[in-house]
């Protein structure tokens, strides 16, 4: 079998149109499987190897991953439902924090990419992407500190909220510690997004005490560099921010403009008092509902093994300083080591991402999985269902394998594109005309044509409009 990647059968391109040649038979049988082995329209990609099982109703919208291939790669992905991609974005560097927000009034596409850093942190930049998949922005933190991994989150002031985390010196006498240790400071800045410049910026080690954490000192002789509270998630919340500490068990509020802690959530100095089921450790993706609930999700344990973890929603009284458990969403056996986050949805649905655990579960509003996906990898930071619309620049992507029997076979893709219901396939020599019309089939849709020439594959929506055409 011999292939071409947009229909540069060995002669390249004439005409727009994929150009066959007999030629094609001299690429060697070994290249032929190696192509085999990813779409064979985008050789260099393989299919991610989701498997999906669909137990009810789920939200409107593509589901957004970002699975771990290694230590220090990932893929952005948008699935479907059934796991088959719709847009597929391979990197040699770590991707996490997939997710669809709002920018100058535009729905986008965002994430973080960077290089992971010992002791689960990384230095890199937020990347933000228009619905054709082209950079509009890349936000970095500033005041010689380097973006982290754990959160990037768009305003709609046009900034952006960022975490970092440099290494300083503290004293850590209160912990039975050196007087001059090396410690990883927790610092939350917003970085307007056209200019670059910190509007704010935020220290925990200024305003958290050291004595706060519950992760142990490490051992003298391991040359590690201390985490006493390891910040993975800040959110807008009026005149204040939600940030969530892990290694404090805690979530904060902090003023904006003094940069005060008004209230501690948990931990070993909470302001507040727990009902049955409402307490959590090792928490992450704190967030404030419009109805005022607070959502986290709730890893809850030491090691491997002692979960079950769970996304929480909890109702918080910040006048008698009581929380309660408003919902709760476990399958009761997995557990997320690290990582993971909760997200509800607009119908009373919530996609729960497992983190370290390679699965994301959809659940009804009465805590029933509708939707499982596992195969995420190594696991993904979090995981998000979101409404999306894609258009890419880039045209589709034609292979053709080469004419045999009087016949080929045509494979077809467009790489990010939400909207396409069908393809309609135009074949001939000097004047094309319509060979055959095939609905979609997942990420990549392959027929058999009588041999041609040429051929064009054009991207039709529902209705027949052509979305886009190959070249």
């Amino acid at each position: 079998m011999s292939l071409t990647r947009r229909g540069f059968l060995l002669s390249g391109l004439v005409g727009g149109a994929a150009l066959l040649s007999g030629a094609a038979s001299t690429r060697s049988s070994a290249t032929s499987r190696a192509l085999a082995d990813g779409y064979l329209t985008m050789p260099d990609v393989r299919p991610p190897g989701l498997r999906a099982r669909r137990l009810g109703p789920t939200g409107d919208g593509l589901l957004f991953l970002a699975p771990f291939r290694g230590t220090d790669t990932a893929d952005a992905l948008i699935v479907d439902d059934r796991g088959e991609p719709v847009w597929v974005h391979r990197s040699d560097r770590l991707i996490t924090d997939v997710r669809v927000q709002e920018h100058a009034g535009e729905p986008v596409l965002t994430y973080w990419e960077g290089d992971r850093k010992e002791g689960g942190h990384g230095e890199g930049a937020g990347v933000v992407l228009g619905q054709d998949y082209q950079r509009v922005a890349e936000v970095r933190a500033g005041d010689g500190v380097k973006s982290d991994l754990h959160e990037f989150v768009l305003t709609d002031r046009g900034t952006a909220l960022v975490i970092a985390y440099p290494e300083v010196t503290a004293d850590l006498r209160p912990i039975g510690g050196p007087r001059k240790g090396r410690v990883l400071d927790g610092r939350v800045q917003e970085i307007d997004i056209d200019t670059g410049k910190v509007l704010l910026d935020w220290s925990a080690l200024d305003h958290l005490r050291i004595a706060e954490t519950r992760t142990p000192l490490p051992k003298k002789d391991d040359g590690a560099v201390f985490d006493p509270v390891h910040i993975n998630s800040v959110q807008d919340d009026g005149d204040a921010l939600l940030i969530s500490a892990r290694n404090t068990c805690a979530l904060y509020s902090l003023d904006r403009g003094t940069g005060a802690v008004r209230w501690r959530l948990g931990g070993k100095r909470s302001d507040f008092t727990f009902g049955e089921g409402a307490a959590f450790a090792w928490q992450h993706d704190a967030r404030r509902r419009p109805d005022g609930a607070i959502t986290l999700f709730d890893n809850h344990i030491d090691a491997v093994g002692d979960g079950p973890s769970r996304g929480l929603v909890l109702k918080v009284d910040e006048t008698d300083r009581t929380v309660t458990r408003a919902a709760e969403y476990s399958d009761g056996a997995t557990y997320g080591q690290y990582m993971g986050n909760i997200q509800t949805l607009p119908d009373g649905n919530a996609v729960i991402g497992w983190g370290s655990t390679p699965k994301m579960t959809e659940f009804d509003a009465e805590g029933t999985p509708v939707l499982e996906i596992t195969g995420v990898g190594d696991g993904s930071y979090r995981s998000y269902r979101s409404p999306w619309t894609g258009r890419p620049a880039a045209p589709p992507d034609v292979a053709v394998e080469s004419p045999a029997g009087g016949q080929m076979r045509v494979h077809v893709s467009w790489n990010g594109a939400t909207d396409v219901a069908a393809w309609r396939f135009l074949t001939g020599s000097r004047r094309l005309v319509h060979a055959k019309t095939a609905k979609r089939a997942g990420f990549e849709t392959s027929v058999v044509l009588p041999a041609a020439d040429k051929v064009v594959a054009e991207a039709l929506a529902a209705d027949g409009t052509v979305l886009g055409r190959s070249i």
